[in-house]
């Protein structure tokens, strides 16, 4: 939705009249005066257009208290903006130019978030307060229909009153926002957050740490590649970056891009997953034809976010990192991230607290893949008689939907577990694009994958231990919630510690470098694997 407006009437209807000669040192008992709202508007990270606005704002307010203007405006203002010194300095200067000019009767500002509030809280920031910052604009959307409906007409009401309201959110959110005409319409004054330059976050990191030379040098080269694929907020981004910084005393290392083929190298030396590969293979061709072809054919938008299906150990994680690396080789993603998480990291324990978790955690996944382990502990057969897990469930769907071009969303767990978490759920499935089914490993596959392992650390393995391996997992196979390569990392993580300790007397290259049956070890491995 276009969210662009011709303010050009407004301006000559509302700030054409020429200013009267003013002190503008003149302070209020804050000693704010009219030049430092300038001075801190024009150090905004917001583009020129939205710095004009808000002078303009501020400048209508000013002729309004001197009887210049006598036609009193709400001022409803929205920000496409999510980075929380930005949002933060504009509300000071809506409070403090408000009180400078007492454009409003109340000299407060009340902060909300539409997770946390309803109707009769509405109501007492509105009748409290001069100034309202509006947050987390998606919380109207995750009440039921009924309460969505009366929350967004007393909304729509006090949108009217004598008061300043302010709503900001991502791009996403302020589109979703107005596409409620009504709302639309009440929100002509409209600000647009401008990243700052590569420069300006330079120097703001320098102020903050003590490089020598070298290391200036380092963090402009590191800033110039890594700064422009971010999705970090302005403020976030450097204050990661200087606590590492801080913390390392080193300049962090960029992240090597792998091409295609190397990705695709990585995922053919994968043990088994024939079906996983065919398919990533025509994904990719279709990407690529899509890519390629344009407007040309009329291809829909692919939907990627996915379903993994599988026991533990069957290279789900593995994959969807692979993934990752495919997408943003291929531009699909942004950033090229992966965002492992379970439900713990979704669902909080109190109410009114899942929605802000889960957001925050989509919030650093956009622009990558967010992949949700053991998901089917979000069921509602999972959800102990509490409505947390299915508000989480919410946030997730309507991000999947928000942020379909930002976001690929995967969902993986046991085969069953994850079938019903599907059957109860049609919102998950009717925004799934693909299902992978990660298959058991055969006794052969499971024995692959060990000299995989050994292999790349240097180790050759005799026939004996191999054959000492077989009966090792001929033993375990067909126990419950056997691990598959999770099982086998632990026997050759042990293995390796035994076949150190059996080698500690040896000094022959040879005999340290040679893994026979006495080594294969399974000490401890029931506890260590969950069997």
């Amino acid at each position: 939705m276009n969210t662009n407006y011709d303010f050009s009437d407004i301006y000559n209807d509302f700030f054409g009249v020429e200013s009267k000669n003013i002190n503008k040192e003149e302070v209020t008992s804050k000693d704010i005066s009219y030049k430092d709202l300038i001075d801190k508007i024009d150090n905004l990270y917001l583009n020129v257009e939205s710095k004009n606005l808000l002078k303009k704002i501020v400048e209508y307010m000013r002729k309004y208290n001197e009887k210049i203007e006598n036609n009193y405006i709400t001022f409803n203002i929205s920000l496409e903006g999510y980075d929380k010194d930005l949002i933060k300095n504009i509300e000071d200067i809506l409070i403090d130019s408000s009180a400078l000019y007492k454009y409003v009767d109340k000299n407060r500002l009340s902060i909300i978030s539409l997770y946390d509030v309803g109707i009769s809280e509405l109501d007492k920031a509105y009748e409290q307060s001069g100034v309202i910052s509006i947050k987390d604009i998606n919380g109207i959307y995750l009440k039921d229909t009924n309460e969505q409906i009366k929350f967004i007409h007393s909304f729509i009401d006090k949108l009217k009153f004598n008061n300043i309201t302010f709503v900001s959110g991502n791009k996403d959110e302020i589109n979703r926002l107005f596409e409620d005409d009504n709302i639309k319409d009440n929100f002509i004054f409209n600000l647009v957050e401008e990243k700052p330059s590569i420069q300006q976050v330079n120097c703001d990191i320098l102020n903050k740490v003590n490089l020598n030379d070298k290391e200036k040098i380092e963090l402009l080269d590191y800033i110039s590649k890594d700064y422009i694929n971010s999705d970090d907020s302005y403020t976030n981004y450097v204050n990661r970056l200087v606590n590492y910084i801080s913390f390392n005393k080193e300049i962090p290392k960029l992240e090597n891009t792998m091409s295609m083929d190397e990705i695709f190298k990585e995922l053919n030396e994968l043990v088994g997953l024939d079906d996983i590969k065919k398919t990533l293979y025509d994904l990719v061709d279709l990407i690529s034809l899509k890519d390629k072809t344009k407007d040309k054919l009329k291809l829909s938008n692919i939907n990627l976010h996915m379903v993994f299906l599988g026991n533990p150990g069957t290279g789900k994680t593995t994959v969807a990192r692979i993934i990752a690396n495919i997408l943003y080789n291929l531009k699909y993603i942004k950033t090229n991230k992966l965002i492992e998480v379970t439900s713990k990291d979704l669902v909080a324990e109190y109410v009114g607290q899942t929605a802000p978790k889960t957001n925050s955690v989509i919030e650093r996944a956009l622009g990558g893949v967010l992949f949700i382990d053991e998901a089917y502990a979000l069921s509602s057969k999972n959800d102990s008689g509490n409505s947390y897990n299915a508000e989480a469930i919410a946030t997730l769907i309507a991000a999947m939907e928000n942020h379909r071009d930002d976001l690929v969303v995967i969902f993986a767990g046991y085969t069953k577990e994850m079938q019903d978490f599907l059957d109860s759920n049609s919102g998950i499935v009717s925004r799934i694009g693909y299902t992978l089914n990660f298959k058991d490993y055969s006794e052969d596959e499971l024995v692959d994958i060990f000299k995989l392992m050994t292999n790349k650390a240097g180790f050759v393995v005799k026939d004996d231990a191999i054959d000492k391996l077989r009966e090792v997992i001929r033993e375990y196979k067909d126990t419950k919630n056997f691990g598959n390569a999770r099982f086998i990392r632990n026997v050759y993580e042990k293995t390796v510690i035994k076949h150190a300790s059996n080698t500690k007397d040896k000094k022959s290259i040879k005999l340290l470098s040679t893994i026979t049956k006495d080594d294969i070890s399974i000490d401890n491995i029931l506890k260590d694997s969950n069997i």
